[in-house]
């Protein structure tokens, strides 16, 4: 994974260009302040496992080698038809308004 350093003036002015380049490459970027690394920006997902890897809950040393990460998709409930929406009454012939 790519990292680049910037210094934190100049991090200051770009700040919505560096948080969009992180959320959508997944690039680290780090801040620095006389030449020393003060802070960083990182992803969403390298946050969660950065947080995983504080409270315990992974184990680096039970892994085995790294498998490339594909996001787990949200299962949606099949798209319903308008139909069963509509409320209840006497059909209405093809063709003719209500």
């Amino acid at each position: 994974m790519n990292s680049v350093e910037k210094p934190v003036t100049e991090a200051r002015k770009e700040f919505a260009d560096l948080v969009n380049r992180v959320a959508y490459t997944g690039e680290r970027v780090a801040l620095t302040r006389r030449g020393k690394v003060m802070a960083a920006l990182v992803s969403a997902e390298d946050l969660e496992l950065l947080e995983s890897l504080r409270a315990g809950r992974l184990d680096l040393t039970q892994a085995g080698p790294a498998a490339p990460h594909q996001p787990e998709r949200p299962q949606h409930a099949p798209l319903r038809i308008a139909a069963e929406y509509r409320p209840g009454g006497p059909p209405h012939p093809p063709g003719f308004g209500r």
